[in-house]
């Protein structure tokens, strides 16, 4: 991973300075938002967000991509953080054509997960080892992770880095997006509750 260029980014949230980063291997690019100077006090609050054209740009209902990252641009704005924006995480990383295949599907009834198995696709093909890359470029040892998902707590602590709380960010459902968040809890495990430990938070 490849530090390009640094450059302010003023935002509705608040200021943050915002990094570029270059996968060497892939060409693919990243971005880091930090709130405060670095190296930012440990633990770090931290957020890693996967690409979501559909939720972050047009605003869709059917999941809470955009709820979540502007829930996690007002908190580190607040705290001091980072957040990392992982690109070609779309569709938890089937891409966005194959995305909107799925969504064709669960129009019929489908659920995300049984939609992506019907064609032919991983459940979560995302990797966040990028993630752990960058976050080390920036001096992150000790973190906070705002997440509800339990394989980036894994997958951080894998890198080598120490998560030492799991901090939930939860947004109100609608009725759009009921099924969907429902899903991502009973069959993919995620953690919809109150602060917990990584060991208390799976």
């Amino acid at each position: 991973m490849k530090r390009i260029i640094v450059s302010r980014l003023p935002t509705r949230s608040g200021n943050f300075d915002i990094y570029g980063y270059q996968a060497q291997a892939s060409g693919v690019e990243h971005v880091a938002l930090v709130s405060g100077s670095l190296p930012v006090p440990e633990p770090v609050l931290v957020r890693i967000q996967s690409e979501c054209l559909t939720g972050e740009v047009f605003g869709s209902l059917r999941c809470d991509c955009r709820a979540q990252l502007d829930l996690a641009l007002g908190a580190i704005s607040s705290a001091g953080g980072i957040i990392v924006y992982l690109r070609g995480h779309e569709g938890r990383g089937i891409g966005l054509l194959n995305k909107l295949r799925a969504y064709a599907l669960q129009d019929r009834g489908r659920n995300t997960v049984h939609a992506n198995r019907e064609l032919g696709l991983p459940v979560d093909a995302r990797n966040y080892s990028a993630a752990a890359d960058i976050l080390k470029d920036l001096g992150v040892r000790n973190l906070r992770l705002l997440t509800n998902n339990p394989d980036k707590l894994r997958a951080m602590e894998h890198a080598g880095l120490n998560v030492v709380e799991r901090v939930p960010i939860v947004s109100e459902s609608t009725p759009e997006n009921e099924d969907y968040l429902r899903t991502k809890e009973e069959e993919l495990g995620h953690l919809f509750g109150d602060s917990s430990s990584p060991e208390r938070g799976g």
